[in-house]
């Protein structure tokens, strides 16, 4: 019998990938041209921007399927780091009119990637407990 840990485990991973994944798909579709406008505008190239589809695709599905969730859950984490110095950083100490802080979004993603990240997949996964990624 599994433990309500590894449950947890599974349910934390699932909730991360699966919302971070809207937004890549939504990348896949709509395409990445205001990702690349941010990162020209930052002086970056703008090839860089395509590194979101492994932040936004690849990096939540290791993380829903246990396959590398830890380095996938590192991934998500540096990604938000990036979203919000590229596209939030005005808003850091700011509040929604309804009270909220105005990047409680990036946050959840942010923190509930180190918290995969610090706690790994669990048994409910394709890596089991195998390894130290997982």
């Amino acid at each position: 019998m599994q433990s309500n840990d590894d449950f947890g485990k599974l349910v934390l991973r699932a909730t991360l990938a699966i919302l971070i994944l809207f937004h890549g798909v939504s990348k896949l579709i709509g395409g990445i041209d205001p990702i690349m406008g941010m990162v020209t505008k930052a002086g970056l190239p703008s090839g860089l921007a395509f590194l979101v589809y492994i932040g936004e695709v690849i990096a939540p599905l290791m993380i829903l399927f246990g396959i590398w969730a830890r380095l996938g859950a590192v991934i998500v984490a540096i990604n938000m780091i990036v979203a919000v110095a590229l596209a939030h950083i005005p808003q850091i100490f700011t509040m929604t009119k309804n009270g909220g802080w105005a990047l409680e979004l990036q946050g959840f993603y942010f923190f509930t990637a180190v918290a995969v990240a610090l706690l790994g997949a669990g048994s409910y996964s394709i890596g089991g407990r195998t390894g130290k990624w997982n």
